[in-house]
């Protein structure tokens, strides 16, 4: 009896065709991309998309069926899941290492091509106190009302969460609406020369980072309202909440690294 309490405490989950539809997925937004930078359409960026967004809807639609309808998210079950998102943000942060080595190998010694300074004459840089300051109080005050709403859920204080949440989402949307602004604005592309496409490679991708946490967390709030969540059962937003924390010390580093001291 023992042994079957033991075995029932974890969750075999069932054949899924997510794992490799989100290979394919990922695969045809690369692919896309490259093809986009050349000039060949985005068509196939755009199918890639669609098709991560469907693997999203399909993968978390069984996650939370094995959460609420079979009741298979045991406390040793929903470790595994803080534990493996622990491994996902720590492999989203070696990404970003690998954007910073590149970044800082082109700027500390800058080539011949370059004109030997950094960054490169000709380039009209974005000035630093003005949109990225904008958007760095917005991602710090996100973080202040996402610590907010976890504080309020492990409180059981739903109404209090929901509003803490609901200013995350909207201060996120903001900050992906000052992005794109920014890149409207700015006079320079990612064709022209390291400095640019260093600049875009680093924001885009953080800013791609940051439309997935406001997903997320659009997902724990529907959640949320739907009256899915408890203090015992929230794993699926603790892990959003992770995220997003790791969303906004990215930022930071990206502010120090690019905007101020490789603006100047």
């Amino acid at each position: 009896m023992e042994k079957e309490s033991r075995i029932r405490e974890y969750h075999l989950v069932d054949v899924s065709p997510w794992p490799v539809m989100s290979v394919i997925g990922l695969m045809g937004i690369l692919i896309g991309m490259v093809e986009w930078m050349h000039g060949m359409g985005g068509r196939i960026v755009v199918m890639g998309i669609i098709s991560m967004l469907m693997v999203m809807y399909g993968w978390w639609r069984d996650v939370l069926r094995e959460g609420i309808l079979e009741g298979s998210h045991t406390g040793k079950v929903q470790e595994g899941i803080r534990n493996g998102m622990l491994w996902f943000i720590f492999s989203e942060m070696m990404l970003f290492v690998s954007i910073f080595w590149a970044y800082y190998h082109s700027s500390l010694s800058p080539s011949v091509e370059l004109g030997g300074v950094w960054p490169p004459a000709g380039i009209r840089v974005v000035e630093v106190w003005e949109l990225p300051m904008l958007n760095t109080l917005l991602l710090l005050l996100s973080g202040v009302t996402v610590t907010w709403s976890h504080e309020s859920m492990r409180s059981g204080e739903r109404e209090e969460m929901e509003k803490g949440l609901w200013i995350t989402i909207l201060l996120g949307i903001s900050f992906m609406g000052v992005q794109v602004y920014e890149y409207y604005e700015s006079d320079f592309r990612i064709t022209d020369g390291v400095y640019g496409s260093s600049f875009y490679l680093g924001t885009g991708f953080h800013g791609m980072h940051v439309l997935l946490g406001v997903i997320m967390l659009s997902v724990g709030m529907v959640r949320s309202i739907r009256g899915e969540l408890t203090v015992q059962h929230h794993v699926g937003l603790e892990a959003a909440i992770w995220y997003w924390h790791f969303v906004d010390v990215v930022w930071l580093f990206l502010f120090v690294s690019i905007y101020w001291w490789g603006g100047v």
